[in-house]
């Protein structure tokens, strides 16, 4: 839905000072993980749907199991101060991902989800079970984020959270294979207890 970070090809990020912060999380309907190499398939199979990855900035059309692949190795090898959530719900099968990485001395959420769990309010809820805990471990901290400026439920979903638009500028689309207008947005910690009392 978001800006999602899911290509191999990502930038080197810097080293987190504090133990992983990804523990399983649960929500009123919702499971948060780690993700693992078993979650490949899943998500190639919603990434080769254009309709999701044309709202990612850094994710190819068309995305093969292989490129699941090469991004879970990575992101599950323990090197990366990332948090990577697997959005599952009802059973264990990933139906999306919330993920945080430190860029360039920022943290950047990304997020997206599954075209056949859209319109029920999913997202929302799983964004804001990860950036609850991520304010709990980092009080203080500021989350960037930012959605394509045709993408208004990713906008709501940031809305209802409490973020802010700081921002606009041309961002590369890599399934578009073409410029596109992008939305940056911010959220403190004051603004997302204010939002979500």
């Amino acid at each position: 839905m978001s800006v999602a970070r899911l290509s191999p090809r990502a930038p080197a990020v810097e080293n987190a000072s504090r133990q992983s912060p990804c523990p399983t999380l649960q929500t009123n309907r919702l499971v948060l993980r780690p993700q693992r190499l078993s979650d490949a398939g899943s998500i190639a199979e919603s990434l080769s749907d254009f309709q999701v990855t044309r709202m990612l900035a850094r994710v190819p059309a068309p995305y093969y199991k292989q490129d699941a692949l090469e991004w879970l190795i990575l992101r599950t090898s323990g090197t990366l101060p990332d948090w990577d959530f697997a959005i599952t719900c009802g059973d264990d099968t990933l139906i999306g991902v919330v993920s945080i990485e430190k860029r360039h001395g920022e943290w950047h959420l990304g997020y997206w989800l599954d075209r056949n769990h859209w319109g029920k309010g999913y997202m929302t809820e799983a964004v804001e079970a990860v950036v609850k805990r991520f304010f709990e471990q980092m009080p203080g901290e500021v989350l960037y984020s930012g959605v394509f400026a045709d993408n208004p439920a990713s906008m709501r979903v940031q809305d209802k959270l409490g973020f802010q638009i700081t921002g606009c500028h041309e961002a590369y689309a890599v399934a578009r294979a073409s410029m596109v207008t992008h939305l940056d947005t911010a959220l403190t910690e004051a603004a997302f207890r204010a939002a979500r009392p």
